[in-house]
């Protein structure tokens, strides 16, 4: 667990080390990428603004980069404002220099959602799997849209929202009943195969949910708890979303 005093401190130290771990990447025959695993939301957004200032700024180059987004509503066409991939592309992948053919978000307007789970599933696995696979934590402590309950073997899937989540999520609707019911997500399988698993969490909303990740049992009640058991996974955290883990509450 690392903790800073603000968010904008920890979004400092998490963008300056992904541009590390790219700027120390060397492409082989083998493993011609360095894979990263992105998540959406308010979270990230202050790192993703530092991944662009650093590109536009020729301290990294994404062209050695590819991204495995790790959810995206169901029946929101691509370019809905509040699709996934409207998402990545107005914050990311518009202001940097990342080939197009080397972004993969899933698609919710598939006919056949569990074949487009399967084949996200496959193309993860062409790329030798995920590097760094970057995330942030719900309240429940869901990680992408995997809710309390999900078996931690589940891979790639197709995924019913709680009514918790959707209520979370209304605040980008016009009303609650505009909100997706449905999404396709990375599983829990997916993310602990991740090399690498960094979990963003700022604010006191989300000290119970790091608190029982990190301390609590390892149970499906808490998915992120899983994370106890990764060998190479971190809670990166504002002193808010610290506090009950400090406090030892």
């Amino acid at each position: 667990m690392k903790i800073f005093e603000t968010p904008d401190t920890a979004s400092d130290y998490i963008a300056n080390y992904i541009i590390d771990k790219i700027n120390a990447f060397v492409p082989t025959t083998d493993k011609p990428f360095f894979v990263l695993g992105l998540p959406t939301g308010s979270t990230p957004i202050p790192v993703y603004e530092r991944l662009v200032d650093a590109c536009q700024k020729g301290r990294v180059s994404f062209k050695n980069v590819v991204t495995f987004n790790m959810d995206e509503y169901v029946g929101l066409d691509k370019n809905h404002e509040q699709s996934y991939h409207f998402f990545m592309f107005e914050h990311l992948f518009n202001h940097i220099d990342i080939p197009k053919n080397h972004i993969h978000i899933l698609n919710g307007m598939v006919q056949n959602p569990e074949a487009e789970c399967q084949s996200y599933e496959e193309k993860i696995k062409s790329f030798g799997g995920i590097d760094i696979q970057l995330g942030g934590i719900g309240e429940n402590g869901h990680l992408a849209f995997n809710e309390p309950g999900t078996s931690f073997d589940t891979p790639t899937h197709f995924q019913r929202l709680t009514d918790d989540t959707i209520a979370v999520n209304a605040r980008f609707f016009d009303k609650i009943s505009d909100v997706p019911t449905h999404a396709l997500t990375i599983g829990l399988k997916t993310i602990f195969s991740a090399k690498q698993v960094i979990i963003l969490a700022f604010g006191s909303k989300k000290a119970d949910a790091v608190y029982n990740s990190i301390k609590g049992n390892i149970s499906p009640s808490c998915p992120a708890s899983m994370l106890q058991n990764h060998s190479n996974a971190v809670f990166v955290c504002d002193e808010a979303a610290a506090a009950k883990v400090l406090n030892g509450a």
